[in-house]
């Protein structure tokens, strides 16, 4: 069954509202499923919601329809498919003595209009509404089926949970299901990420490969239609398999997870601790731990020190460190790290000092940056980085390198104590 979903709504287009009908649809579908091939948005207009209406039938088998079940005027999706379709509307007995009840069960005189969200097409399967007055309604005709759902999530939702679905499943021949497994990547272009998977893309079949950058980050989502749900892993295992046997070493985690999640269950996990030293990033990186409810228990602190004087006098760099090499330096970097790691008593400690922009500093250009990781018992290690991108951009991913590079010490070392 091959679907799209047909929003309508004036306010829809003017923004004044979001569309999330359209995304809570599409994944109950996938999980029966249902592909969902195209979205569409239409105002209340009866001419341009034929139009769409007619170019639907002719595309696709299933066409969920939301929004346009009122009382009003310009409510017209009930009317306008009932046209498309060559079907009357009869008022359904049930649906008006629910309507009339609430309005008395609310002390209030129900207008004459109300008795509208009681007309449905005739020969259709009611959408009892749980939540409002207007009911929905399934029809199959000339092989096409049709969902009308009301607009509002509190009423759509709730409606096609409990009867939309069970009609849909009931004109499948047989359900598939649809499932996806997300997988993240780091410090990989989405262009070198699929010049490296380029073959397994262009033959994917059942799961498919979507690949998708999103900042500083490339994410891969396989998705398998299955019967079976032990088949179904089993596919998803062995393409995933394949990709990490070539990128394994970018990836860092699965589906909702971050790098920043994933470095706090890594230190809550071995129970040990961080503090940060922090020049170019200004406090980016604390603040970005702190918004994990309980870092209380990994992060001990964090010092801003973004000028020389700071760095010298708070964390002790020495000063020939600043005159020989500058601030922006490994050396400085190194001696950052193990200083505020000594001075906290944390067990790890990590800076970032170097060049956002949009000048030179220290006659060095923008984007260099050094990330510094001091571990009690081991070797203190700099990463220097050369990053591109605005003044906030080069902010943002030298903490995200930062903390790429915690899991690279943890992955190296399995235990980092």
């Amino acid at each position: 069954m091959n679907a799209e979903i047909i929003a309508i709504g004036s306010e829809l287009l003017l923004g004044q509202i979001s569309n999330t009908n359209a995304q809570f649809l599409s994944k109950q579908l996938a999980n029966i499923g249902v592909n969902v091939y195209h979205h569409s948005v239409v105002g209340d207009n009866r001419a341009r919601l034929i139009e769409i209406i007619t170019q639907a039938q002719k595309r696709s088998n299933l066409i969920v329809v939301t929004g346009g079940l009122g009382p009003t005027k310009d409510d017209l999706t009930k009317e306008t498919i009932a046209e498309c379709v060559g079907r009357s509307l009869i008022t359904d007995k049930e649906a008006l003595i629910n309507i009339e009840e609430y309005f008395k069960r609310r002390n209030r005189v129900m207008s004459e209009n109300n008795r509208k969200q009681a007309l449905v097409i005739s020969g259709c399967t009611i959408l009892p509404n749980d939540h409002g007055m207007a009911p929905g309604m399934a029809l199959k005709e000339n092989g096409v089926s049709y969902v009308l759902l009301p607009g509002p999530p509190k009423e759509m939702e709730p409606m096609f949970i409990n009867y939309g679905l069970s009609f849909l499943v009931s004109q499948l021949e047989k359900t598939t299901k649809i499932s996806s497994r997300v997988l993240n990547f780091f410090d990989i272009g989405e262009s070198q990420l699929e010049t490296e998977l380029l073959d397994l893309i262009d033959n994917q079949t059942n799961p498919t490969i979507a690949p998708l950058a999103k900042d500083g980050e490339v994410t891969i989502r396989l998705t398998v239609k299955y019967e079976n749900e032990k088949e179904g892993a089993a596919l998803l295992d062995e393409i995933e398999g394949k990709i990490l046997a070539r990128v394994g070493e970018f990836f860092y985690g699965y589906d909702d997870t971050s790098l920043l999640k994933e470095v706090i269950k890594q230190l809550k996990d071995e129970g040990i601790t961080i503090a940060s030293a922090e020049s170019l990033t200004g406090g980016l990186f604390s603040s970005e731990i702190t918004k994990v409810s309980g870092a209380s228990t990994i992060f001990k602190g964090g010092i801003v020190c973004y000028s020389n004087d700071s760095k010298q006098s708070i964390l002790k760099v020495p000063d020939e460190i600043i005159n020989e090499f500058g601030a922006v330096s490994s050396e400085c970097a190194k001696a950052l790290a193990d200083n505020v790691k000594d001075l906290t008593g944390a067990t790890i400690g990590i800076s970032f000092t170097g060049v956002a922009g949009p000048n030179k500093l220290e006659n060095k250009e923008v984007g260099t940056v050094y990330i510094g990781i001091s571990v009690i018992g081991k070797k203190t290690i700099v990463y220097p980085l050369k990053l591109a991108g605005s003044r906030e951009q080069i902010q943002s991913r030298s903490v995200k390198y930062g903390l790429y590079s915690l899991m690279k010490h943890f992955s190296k070392g399995g235990n980092i104590k």
